[in-house]
């Protein structure tokens, strides 16, 4: 089983390769020395280096105390997150998931060897507690394909201890600058060692120049939602918070530009991405709604007071809530190892490699994306003036549903063309959020009701008092109601805004 390290880190280079003495560095009140080690790391990556476009390393290292593999994916500047498995000839499956949306079908081959002497020296404090480890690495990188060769370097690495003050850095990095030292102009050994080795000079990566055009805005932001789905399928994996909302979010976004900007890009070459995005939005979905649902009705009966909790309702509610989850969560993982969804970032790929573009994608941002934000608006005026036709019931709920998504819509559409409209589409950003959701708020209240009518029942089966389970059905249709009765001048407020 893989684990998870947080690696806070800086790296520094000096002309002799020594390291200062850093005691009395803020809190550092020793320097202690822990001997060499010796390690010996090979890089995993594809053939065109897709891992090492993304910041990410994928190693397999013998020597040292961590032996194993090791994937290190970026958090923030100087911090990544390492991620472990066991010592193995293969790279672990559950390493190869957390790639495989940047791999895809290609092959993860040996592309650098790095063999490192470290000279380790402990930084602790006046009760010898270690604040952070500090080394000289002597390393030596060997490209394994291609023309590339050998190269040698020194550098200095610190890295904080697990739990330390990061304010510890900057005591450290006043003290080694003083000292002539430099901090490296590499990220990482890898970057290095792949910049030195390559044969060949490495071209910069250069960023797109910004958008001019109408069809630009549009690719941006559907390039952004792409970018995010890839970034986000690591997290999904290792179960993080918000992971999966925020790649159901992208998922939608990217579907709503393809539907709402059908004057600028080619529908029939979109159509076929849409409608695998409204799949994966879906198989998102279950999980996501799951989650939020339980963590509603869990809520919901902490509140109660205890005269009016009757039965084992939270024992019935944890298990359900357990045993649902479980149940999504390896349906969705099997989703992600799918090659269905493996073909679809293929698509996204290919449309933003070669966009089909319509004659009026060329034209100034300003005319042609109002048009189409300004339709969505009406969209949403229609659906909304209709919504609490009819009476409570399903069909008020359903119609309720059909204009959550529609504000939704209408509030990607202003996120797309923000850039280029500026403070009006920003404005109506704001104002969809928020009708979304307060429309949110009554579709979760009408799962929620769904919910505790089905659990009700096999209460009441299993012989078990089921009063509870009416007066929280009783709260959510109360709740209901409460957004109903404040829709219509919410929405009134709100067209009044998109319209300005």
């Amino acid at each position: 089983m893989a684990d998870t390290q947080r690696e806070i880190e800086r790296k520094y280079e000096s002309d002799d390769g020594r390291l200062p003495d850093l005691t009395g560095a803020g809190p550092v009140a020793a320097v202690l020395d822990r001997g060499v080690v010796e390690l010996d790391a090979t890089y995993y990556d594809t053939a065109d280096e897709r891992l090492a476009a993304a910041s990410l390393t994928l190693r397999r290292r013998t020597g040292g105390s961590d032996a194993g593999w090791h994937l290190k994916t970026p958090v923030a500047p100087g911090v990544r997150d390492e991620i472990r498995a066991p010592l193995s000839d293969a790279v672990p499956p559950e390493i190869a998931a957390l790639v495989r949306s940047r791999v895809r079908d290609a092959e993860l081959i040996p592309l650098v060897r790095l063999r490192t002497v470290r000279d380790v020296r402990h930084l602790v404090d006046a009760d010898g507690a270690l604040l952070a480890e500090a080394s000289v690495d002597a390393v030596t990188a060997e490209r394994l394909t291609g023309p590339g060769g050998a190269a040698r370097w020194t550098e200095i690495e610190v890295e904080l201890a697990d739990g330390g003050d990061p304010a510890l850095l900057d005591q450290v990095d006043e003290r080694l600058r003083k000292a002539g030292v430099r901090p490296s102009a590499a990220t990482s050994k890898l970057a290095r060692a792949l910049e030195r080795t390559a044969g060949h000079r490495r071209g910069k990566k250069t960023e797109p120049p910004p958008p001019a055009t109408a069809g630009d805005h549009v690719l941006a932001y559907l390039r952004a939602q792409r970018d995010a789905l890839v970034e986000l399928d690591p997290a999904v994996r290792r179960d993080l918070p918000d992971a999966v909302h925020r790649m159901r979010v992208a998922t939608r976004r990217a579907r709503s530009t393809l539907r709402t900007f059908r004057s600028l890009l080619d529908r029939t070459a979109t159509a076929p991405a849409a409608a695998e995005l409204k799949w994966l939005a879906g198989e998102l979905g279950a999980d996501r709604d799951q989650e939020v649902l339980a963590d509603r009705l869990t809520t919901a009966l902490a509140a109660l007071p205890p005269d009016q909790v009757a039965g084992p309702v939270q024992d019935r509610l944890t298990a359900w809530a357990a045993a649902r989850s479980h149940t999504t969560r390896r349906h969705l993982l099997a989703v992600l190892d799918s090659a269905r969804y493996l073909a679809l970032l293929d698509t996204l790929d290919a449309l933003l490699a070669d966009p089909p573009l319509r004659e009026a994608a060329a034209k100034k941002p300003e005319k042609a994306l109002a048009k189409a934000v300004r339709k969505s608006v009406k969209q949403l005026t229609d659906v909304m003036e209709h919504a609490l036709e009819p009476p409570p019931g399903q069909d008020r709920d359903h119609a309720l549903h059909e204009a959550r998504k529609q504000a939704k819509r209408t509030r990607y559409a202003a996120e797309a063309a923000a850039d280029a409209l500026g403070g009006p589409a920003r404005s109506l950003t704001r104002t969809a959020k928020s009708l979304t959701s307060l429309l949110g708020d009554h579709q979760d209240s009408v799962m929620a009701r769904r919910a505790l009518r089905e659990q009700s029942a096999v209460a009441h089966a299993a012989g078990e008092d089921t009063f509870t389970y009416g007066v929280l059905y009783a709260r959510e249709e109360a709740r209901a109601a409460a957004v109903e009765a404040e829709l219509p001048g919410r929405w009134r407020r709100s067209r009044s805004e998109a319209e300005s």
